[in-house]
C-alpha cells in the first residue's frame, strides 16, 4: 500500500493505492494521525487506488473520524469503487461517512 498526501486549501487529501488490510492499516492510521498532529482538520481520503479493504482498514477510517470529531474536524471519502463500496454498503457505513464521486465536489463540501 502507498499513502501520499496533497493539500488543497485547508484540506489534506490522502491518496491511497493498494489493499488496506490488517498487514498495513496501522501504517495508514499513523500516517493520517501525523497530519492531524500537524494541524489537519479536514481530511479527504481518495480511495481510487484501493481494490480491497478489510475490517481493520474500515476500523482505521472510523478511528480517524472519531479523532477528527473530537477536534471539530471532518473526514470525507472519494472514489470508492466496486468491492470496496460493497464493504461499506454491507456494513452500513455509507450513512456514517460522506462519500463523493468527485474530488472537486468533496473538497468544496468542507
Amino acid at each position: 500500500m502507498q499513502v501520499e498526501f496533497r493539500h488543497v486549501n485547508d484540506v489534506v487529501i490522502v491518496d491511497i493505492a493498494g489493499d488496506v488490510d490488517i498487514y498495513n492499516s496501522a501504517v495508514l492510521k499513523s500516517s493520517i494521525q501525523e497530519q492531524i498532529a500537524g494541524g489537519a482538520r479536514n481530511v479527504l481520503v481518495n480511495m481510487e487506488g484501493v481494490k480491497y479493504i478489510d475490517s481493520s482498514g474500515v476500523g482505521v477510517l472510523i478511528a480517524i473520524m472519531n479523532e477528527l470529531n473530537k477536534l471539530e474536524g471532518r473526514i470525507k471519502l472519494v472514489h470508492i469503487y466496486d468491492a470496496v463500496r460493497r464493504v461499506f454498503e454491507l456494513t452500513r457505513l455509507t450513512g456514517l461517512f460522506d462519500i463523493y464521486d468527485s474530488e472537486e465536489e468533496a473538497v468544496s463540501a468542507f
